[in-house]
């Protein structure tokens, strides 16, 4: 009796953890907290983000004082002994100089390696909404792929209701074998179907666990229908939204300020830097002790070679910097604009489908099962109604995912747009 109660806890046990571990494969997948995830673990994310650190290390570098220099040295008369103390130019020498740029040049550097950091903290901000971007895409494509499944398990008991009833006719003489064979196949072309869409989850599971960063092969679960957002807002005001908000404008932006503080350090150059040192000479015996204090300056002598073909280059970086400023801009006009047309279609779509051709074809494939129960209507009207049906619903979460993931991408470009009072589910 003990062993067998013994026996009997361990199943229980085992039972139970089996039941936990596998609700916690099945669990609902959140687009919250996969974004979060993401944030958090993305190897891209957390790269970018040591890149800003080892920025903003730079700027106290830029803006401090070359090392000073210290010089120490005997200097002897003669060769055949040694003549510290026994003769005058006998000594030894001590000397410590330090270089002073120009005045104006060291804050120029400093704001050179300043607007490097923000333009790179800019670019940060711009990658961390494309990987959000990113997440939410491949999550609305798994959500859409696990959605196929579900009409295709919705759609196969009317399959299999067609191949009874072409077996009831067939076995009463009223329908042809061919009309069964027919049922049949399409009933194994949704298996067939959706043995593919399970195939494509592992696909998508695996480029969304790279995405978020998370190294397990554990499912990660069925997506949580996602909430229908109107937007009410219009391209113009999206196109301000990213002028004042885009994060790649702010970074382009910042790498024009510091395109600018580098033609300004260019024309600096021509300014020569000092060099300070003060030196002191130990002498012994009768000889007193010297010191000295000199300035050295650089002269610019060779600035048609060197200074101002700097300051042409920094032109021509600026004037760079000015294109690509405006190329961006550009492109954010155009990616808004064609994530804005996608949008609006897909909504146009989505009503066509869900408030016309979905119910119409609905009809239609009752009307065809009743035609084909008393023999009015052939098998395969049936079947190509009852697949059209099964088109058009799948075109209409296909159009949903479309409008999400092009409401993704302009969040992305805009920052903010997609965080729309009023939602509601559809």
């Amino acid at each position: 009796m003990w062993i067998l109660g013994k026996n009997l806890k361990t199943v229980i046990l085992t039972l139970a953890i089996f039941l936990l571990s596998t609700s916690a494969f099945a669990q609902d997948l959140n687009l919250s907290v996969l974004v979060e995830e993401a944030l958090k673990n993305n190897p891209d994310v957390l790269a970018s983000q040591a890149k800003i650190e080892a920025a903003r290390h730079r700027i106290p570098q830029s803006k401090s004082l070359p090392d000073p220099m210290f010089m120490f040295g005997y200097q002897n008369e003669g060769f055949d002994r040694y003549t510290y103390g026994e003769m005058q130019g006998a000594q030894w020498m001590f000397s410590a100089s330090q270089q002073f740029l120009f005045p104006g040049k060291r804050s120029l550097k400093g704001d050179m390696a300043e607007r490097d950091a923000e333009s790179l903290e800019a670019m940060h901000e711009l990658l961390k909404l494309r990987t959000a971007a990113r997440v939410k895409e491949l999550y609305f494509d798994l959500f859409l792929v696990y959605k196929n499944i579900d009409l295709l398990k919705d759609k196969r008991d009317l399959f299999i209701r067609i191949e009874d009833l072409a077996l009831g006719r067939y076995a009463t003489g009223k329908a042809m074998q061919q009309e069964v064979l027919m049922a049949q196949t399409e009933k194994y072309m949704l298996l067939e179907k959706e043995e593919m869409f399970r195939q494509k989850i592992l696909s998508l599971e695996a480029m969304l666990r790279a995405t978020i960063g998370r190294d397990s092969r554990v499912p990660l679960g069925r997506p949580i229908d996602p909430v229908y957002r109107p937007l009410t807002l219009t391209i113009d005001d999206a196109l301000q939204m990213a002028d004042r908000h885009s994060p790649e404008i702010k970074a382009r932006a910042k790498m024009l300020e510091a395109a600018n503080t580098r033609l300004l350090m260019a024309q600096k150059e021509y300014y020569p830097d000092f060099n300070i040192n003060a030196s002191y000479f130990n002498r012994s015996g009768d000889f007193k002790d010297m010191w000295s204090a000199t300035t050295t300056i650089n002269i610019p002598l060779y600035y048609k070679t060197k200074q101002e073909p700097a300051v042409l280059e920094a032109k021509a970086f600026l004037a760079q910097a000015k294109q690509e400023l405006e190329a961006v801009k550009l492109m954010i006009s155009a990616a808004i604009q064609d994530n804005f047309s996608m949008l609006r279609s897909s909504e146009k779509l989505m009503d066509l489908y869900r408030n016309g051709l979905i119910p119409k074809n609905t009809q239609d494939v009752e009307s065809a099962f009743t035609g084909y129960a008393t023999g009015r209507t052939d098998a395969i009207v049936v079947l190509s109604r009852l697949k059209t049906l099964l088109d058009y619903e799948a075109l209409y979460w296909s159009q949903f995912a479309e409008r999400e993931k092009a409401l993704a991408r302009l969040h992305a470009i805009t920052e903010g747009l997609a965080q729309m009072p009023g939602d509601s589910k559809k």
